[in-house]
């Protein structure tokens, strides 16, 4: 079942998320919605928290970056059929020098920015079986779970752009909070009064 993104300004989004246990209710049931989710939208991850779940739970299938031209085999080879589930996940480290890439949101609509991020982390998360894994990754693979993994802590992609670029964008970002905006997926919008 395709469920509704919850849009820029839901309280939701700005929760840090808690840790679930293997008995969490319909589990499997939340996540085969999620990725339907995520597919329906043209996403490569999605985190619990933009379905309006403050839970420490997010996916990430980067199969769709591993046909960019721009980077290297390697690369390609690295994110073709990269498909994860990430349950109570922690960033142990982050390391190497800040990259720029430009982000987006399925939350935040038709607003993209480059973002800085470090290339490398270590992650200790379990996987859909509840099973631990520490991992590191890097490059686009490390920014697109660090993108999601920011979800869970409550922080969005702007949060991390100048003083500037939040003032230059404040206007769109309201409109988005009141879905006076179009898109071609689902969304659930904070600022909407019912009945209208």
């Amino acid at each position: 079942m395709i469920l509704p993104i919850v849009a820029y300004g839901d309280p939701v989004l700005r929760k840090k998320a808690k840790d679930i246990t293997s008995d969490y209710p319909k589990l499997d049931e939340l996540i085969t919605n999620m990725w339907e989710t995520m597919y329906n939208a043209h996403g490569v991850g999605l985190a619990a928290p933009q379905v309006g779940l403050s839970i420490r739970m997010f996916m990430v299938d980067t199969t769709p970056f591993a046909d960019d031209d721009e980077l290297t085999e390697a690369e390609q080879k690295q994110l073709d059929g990269f498909k994860k589930v990430f349950i109570n996940a922690k960033i142990e480290e982050e390391n190497g020098k800040e990259w720029d890439f430009n982000e987006g949101c399925l939350s935040i609509p038709d607003i993209r920015e480059d973002v800085k991020r470090k290339p490398e982390i270590t992650i200790t998360y379990l996987d859909e079986d509840f099973k631990e894994h520490t991992e590191t990754f890097d490059g686009l693979l490390a920014r697109v779970i660090q993108h999601e993994y920011d979800h869970i802590e409550g922080i969005l992609f702007t949060d991390k752009l100048s003083t500037l670029k939040k003032r230059l964008l404040k206007s769109r970002l309201e409109k988005i909070s009141k879905g006076k905006i179009n898109v071609d997926y689902r969304m659930r919008f904070p600022n909407i009064k019912k009945g209208r």
